[in-house]
């Protein structure tokens, strides 16, 4: 059920989401498109809408546009560049989701945070895929990814600066290990490769092994 207090909560999330992406890109100030179908489901989009907009107006330093769930889809297909951040309701979210995710490389890539007040869980639920399950041949590479996202969100609510940096490191690491198998393979089924869900998970392990110590007599 859309609720007002559900609106205002996600709706606040996004523009704090995207405020903080404009601190790490002074380039690109920050943007928030609000998508909905208010026209045709009017009392429930309506309300997202309407709160949504509300919510929006506290934060004068993001750009707030809303565009109809249709004609998102054709944008984020034709040219994802020109959004942002983008915040909606769970049913338009999870299909807008999976098609933003063709642009990043595919399902296989696309990880996943749901976030509440007190607690979060991060898996890669864009898709079950069950006509591989069992073949060994899934990308692991979204679930990598998920325990970055798990990383990143304990650094920000560590009260402790060393602890919140071991947390930051640790993301950092394991980033700069997916991001280096991803430049150099091995790839799954999905990236146009022929590896096993196993041979990416040891390559994604072996890039996270420190170097060894060279010591001189």
């Amino acid at each position: 059920m859309i609720t007002r207090r559900a609106s205002e909560r996600i709706a606040r999330s996004a523009c704090e989401v995207a405020r903080d992406r404009a601190r790490t890109r002074p380039d690109r100030p920050a943007k928030l498109t609000i998508v909905h179908k208010a026209n045709v489901i009017r009392a429930g989009d309506g309300l997202f809408r309407g709160v949504a907009l509300e919510v929006a107006r506290a934060y004068p330093d993001i750009t707030v546009e809303e565009m109809l769930v249709d004609v998102a889809a054709m944008r984020l297909a034709q040219s994802p560049e020109r959004f942002d951040v983008l915040v909606t309701t769970n049913m338009f979210g999870d299909i807008l989701s999976d098609v933003a995710s063709i642009h990043g490389g595919g399902l296989g890539l696309a990880s996943s945070a749901s976030l509440g007040t007190q607690h979060a869980i991060f898996e890669p639920v864009h898709g079950s895929a069950p006509d591989i399950a069992g073949q060994g041949i899934a990308n692991p590479i979204a679930t990598f990814g998920c325990i970055v996202m798990l990383c990143d969100w304990f650094a920000t609510r560590s009260r402790e600066a060393a602890t919140a940096q071991r947390y930051t490191q640790r993301a950092e690491r394991l980033r700069t290990a997916i991001a280096t198998v991803l430049a150099h393979g091995p790839y799954t089924l999905d990236m146009g490769g022929d590896a096993a869900t196993e041979s990416v998970t040891t390559a994604v392990i072996q890039q996270l092994k420190p170097e060894p110590t060279i010591r001189s007599n």
